[in-house]
């Protein structure tokens, strides 16, 4: 989508599952490992620039299908003097939302012969109608089966869909995923207030393998079969804008756990990784502030 923010307003573009694969994309850009994005986008110069952009980052822009006459959404981020972020959505009649809805061929998306991972969110579910949901759920289903790995982080939006539709949704996607990143707030507005604990073991009795709970300035909570581990956070002198914060942690961890590392050590990196973008404006920082592992 495009990102409005900040005063004078600017213009960028972000988006939950955007922002990861751009952070992935950078972090494996030395690697044998490319990402690619799956969305719609329209036919307008600004799509055009926008896949140009992604394009330059090193994001595999091949599979993004274009709609015509249809345009990008768009949201604005308002951000208080702790940098705590509130937004406003223009978007129900975008691209990329009519692409979700327009019967995809899975079985050739997904095929675990050419595609090792797929990373997905709960705004991805939410974009998608209830009979497009199911066709996807059963897809996962059989790319698991195959081999596939599937990557999860709730991301919960009331404004798309009910905490009862959400957790419906989340839950079935958890029950195939071999990692689950779940933001504590998010699992709280799902569930109640349960502890990190609490909402770990729950997560891994749906069958997810491994997971990793988000508290923003808070330790993060490893768990696995067996393993409990908390990986302190790194401390920011100055929150500037927590947009992208989640997104790049995620980014920060599947990349270290792709390229070998342990999950301690994946989850000391994406916080690193987390602090650099919340300490700058909008959700994707310059490739200069990158931090080094």
């Amino acid at each position: 989508m495009i990102e409005l923010s900040g005063q004078p307003l600017q213009r960028r573009f972000g988006g939950d599952t955007l922002n990861t694969a751009i952070y992935l994309a950078r972090l494996l850009a030395d690697s044998p490992h490319d990402v690619r994005y799956l969305s719609g986008m329209g036919k307008d110069n600004l799509s055009r620039q926008l896949l140009a952009d992604w394009q330059a980052e090193g994001v595999d822009v091949s599979h993004i299908v274009i709609q015509p006459g249809k345009l990008p959404g768009l949201y604005m981020v308002e951000t208080d003097a702790q940098g705590e972020r509130s937004f406003l959505y223009w978007r129900s009649d975008s691209a990329a939302r009519h692409y979700f809805a327009s019967g995809i061929d899975f079985s050739s998306l997904l095929n675990p012969t050419h595609l090792h991972a797929l990373y997905l969110s709960g705004i991805s579910l939410a974009l998608f109608n209830e009979a497009e949901r199911q066709r996807l759920l059963d897809a996962l289903q059989v790319f698991k089966q195959a081999g596939g790995k599937i990557w999860f982080d709730n991301n919960f939006r009331p404004s798309l869909w009910s905490a009862a539709q959400a957790r419906a949704g989340h839950e079935a996607v958890l029950a195939l995923a071999d990692i689950g990143l779940l933001t504590l707030d998010d699992e709280r507005a799902l569930y109640g207030n349960e502890d990190a604990e609490a909402v770990a073991s729950r997560t891994l009795a749906l069958g997810c393998a491994e997971v990793v709970i988000k508290r923003g300035g808070e330790p993060c909570l490893l768990a696995m079969a067996g393993l409990r581990e908390e990986v302190f956070a790194t401390a920011v002198p100055r929150v500037v804008d927590t947009t992208a914060a989640g997104d790049s942690f995620a980014a920060g961890y599947l990349a270290s756990r792709t390229l070998g590392y342990s999950p301690s050590q994946a989850a000391a990196y994406a916080h690193r990784l987390s602090a650099a973008v919340i300490a700058h404006a909008g959700a994707i920082i310059p490739l200069a502030a990158m931090p080094l592992r």
